[in-house]
């Protein structure tokens, strides 16, 4: 697709943009179960839009995302699965401003009038769009509402970076991050935080293990050691560690699974001709995470993280 006007999506991705924000579908169960959305006016633009703004330096769009939320509308949020970009250029600059956007469920606080927005109000899925200013958070909408809202996911992590095999002399099940690992195992916990990670389970290899640390750490959780997931392990019985794969998904915790490079791959695969998804190409870097969305135990969207945490989307 060619950049055109303002609010049109731009996937071609020789197309650059220079500026970078993230925002939200925002969205909570009424007592009906109707499925609601916010929206929020900004009275600089006198305009009603989805939470959004832009990345501070050095942080990553996820991050900002929850950030945002929580800045513009008082409210805590969970991220879900990534319902893409819009990219549109700024009225008087040769600027490209490209918004990345996630489902946000609500799970805490209360809205409170700030210098960015003065008022919010929430909408039955079905009648939003009317309330919204612009044709691009209308787009956003249309992705969120392609699937149902309550997903469950399970958050698939490569071991972060490890020092290099032919120089460790010990056995390789102990070879341990290296400093740049153990710094990615650092900026994991944050954005793995995001989607509201709560249980962790790690293949054995202890680098593995080492990678979900620090996220373990400040949970006070326990890392359940699953040698299914091992490059060994996985070989050995496949099936087997399909299946437990599938057990881990769950409607009310939020897992993380810490596994290896030639496990990653096969497991996607296996998941997404299972149920239907296709995977667009990703280079499954060392301390990268997969984002998975289920509904009722069938993966309906994946999404990867590289290791600077940008994005690759698979669309069922």
């Amino acid at each position: 697709m060619k950049a055109t006007t303002a609010g049109t999506s731009v996937q071609d991705p020789r197309v650059t943009a220079n500026i970078h924000a993230a925002g939200a579908v925002l969205w909570r169960a009424s007592a009906k179960g109707v499925i609601e959305i916010a929206v929020v006016h900004r009275p600089k633009y006198q305009d009603w839009s989805l939470p959004k703004g832009k990345l501070d330096p050095g942080e990553t769009p996820v991050l900002a995302a929850v950030r945002e939320v929580r800045e513009e509308t008082g409210l805590e949020c969970r991220l879900g699965r990534y319902l893409g970009h819009v990219t549109y250029p700024i009225p008087g600059h040769r600027k490209l401003k490209r918004v990345d956007y996630w489902a946000a469920e609500v799970m805490d606080g209360e809205f409170a009038a700030n210098s960015e927005v003065d008022e919010l109000s929430w909408h039955p899925l079905e009648r939003v769009m009317d309330e919204l200013s612009y044709p691009m958070d209308r787009q956003v909408i249309r992705a969120f509402a392609r699937l149902p809202a309550n997903t469950s996911t399970l958050l698939l992590v490569r071991h972060a970076k490890a020092g290099r095999r032919d120089r460790f002399h010990g056995p390789d099940e102990q070879r341990p991050l290296d400093s740049e690992g153990e710094a990615q195992a650092q900026a994991l916990v944050s954005n793995l935080l995001a989607f509201g990670a709560s249980e962790i389970y790690s293949a054995d290899p202890l680098r593995c293990v080492h990678t979900v640390t620090p996220l373990a750490e400040h949970l006070g959780a326990e890392v359940v050691i699953e040698p299914l997931f091992s490059e060994t392990g996985y070989a050995a019985a496949t099936d087997s560690a399909r299946e437990r794969f599938r057990e881990l998904v769950s409607d009310k915790n939020v897992r993380v699974v810490c596994s290896q490079g030639k496990v990653i791959p096969d497991l996607l695969e296996w998941l997404a001709e299972r149920d239907g998804v296709t995977l667009q190409p990703a280079r499954n870097r060392k301390g990268s995470v997969w984002v998975l969305s289920f509904v009722e135990q069938r993966l309906v969207a994946a999404d990867h993280l590289d290791r600077s945490l940008s994005i690759y989307n698979a669309k069922s």
